[in-house]
């Protein structure tokens, strides 16, 4: 048998030191993530196939009842509603945010820092501060109604809190920047070359927009929707104050399972259950819509 040639056993030695070296500079990464996320996950995962205890906890008595509990319709009902209202949010956002982002990215150079600017400036506020200053605006007796009630639009309060209405009002405030920062990335690139040829070649500026300008940022429109969408069906700080009870999301359900319910194994199987779907989902919208360009975007 031939012998490797010195050159080859250089290569692979230089390869194997680059990797150890890239496995040192990652280890802590590593270890941050094996043990504050793919740890928990591990225990949540036992619990699930366990009974609930007594008087909360588990015992260690291997069950599927969790898992088959979850297709109660008062479950799937809950499930339904957060999909559909996430949803909801990525799409209001889209329509909302893409323009935002068109006029940020085209403006001037101080007027683009400005803007940006303010995009960013909630994130210096807690999301639970800002969602207790809707409760404020939109309760019986709050801002809202009282200037409805002041002008003669209305003459006794409107119900808006409480609501699937207030949750989307809530969902959309916060996660609006989540939308507009890959959007903006998106569209700054953007040759403009590209839409004076468009329009020298007789487009108008709707298809303009709609043939090159929209093609052209389906990267930002991907990316946006994919970190609107994966926290607002896990969310339920916004829908818990803005919903309740009468609009409960599938993120309140699992607080709800792992706070004053105590059922820990019920808990940890909506929250495989809800990853597994969501996994599901975000595969198959990156297989069929150009995903690749939308994890480069998020990155």
């Amino acid at each position: 048998m031939k012998k490797p040639g010195l050159r080859i056993m250089i290569l692979k030695f230089f390869n194997r030191h680059e990797n150890l070296r890239a496995f040192g500079i990652l280890s802590p990464c590593i270890f941050w993530i094996g043990v504050f996320f793919l740890l928990p996950l591990v225990f949540m995962g036992v619990y699930s196939f366990l009974e609930k205890g007594l008087y909360g906890g588990v015992r260690w008595i291997f069950t599927w009842e969790n898992y088959t509990r979850f297709m109660d319709p008062l479950y799937l009902k809950i499930l339904l509603r957060t999909f559909r209202l996430s949803l909801i949010t990525t799409l209001i956002l889209l329509i909302v945010g893409y323009p935002m982002a068109y006029r940020i990215a085209r403006a001037g150079k101080r007027w683009r820092n400005i803007l940006l600017f303010l995009v960013v400036l909630p994130f210096w506020t807690s999301d639970l501060i800002r969602t207790y200053a809707w409760m404020l605006i939109l309760r019986d007796t709050g801002l809202l109604n009282g200037l409805l009630q002041v002008l003669h639009i209305t003459g006794k309060p409107l119900t808006m809190l409480y609501t699937e209405g207030a949750i989307l009002l809530g969902l959309t405030y916060v996660y609006l920047p989540f939308m507009v920062l890959p959007l903006y990335a998106s569209i700054e690139k953007l040759d403009s070359s590209l839409l004076e040829a468009a329009e020298d070649l007789g487009a108008t500026p709707f298809w303009r927009f709609l043939k090159v300008t929209v093609p052209l940022t389906k990267s930002g429109i991907l990316a946006g929707s994919l970190l609107v969408f994966i926290p607002s069906v896990g969310v339920f700080v916004v829908s818990d104050l803005l919903g309740g009870a009468k609009a409960m999301m599938i993120g309140n359900l699992v607080q709800l399972q792992f706070g004053p319910a105590r059922n820990w194994p019920f808990g940890s199987a909506a929250s495989f259950i809800l990853m597994a779907i969501v996994l599901i989902a975000i595969f198959m919208y990156l297989k069929f819509a150009g995903g690749r360009e939308a994890l480069e975007e998020v990155r």
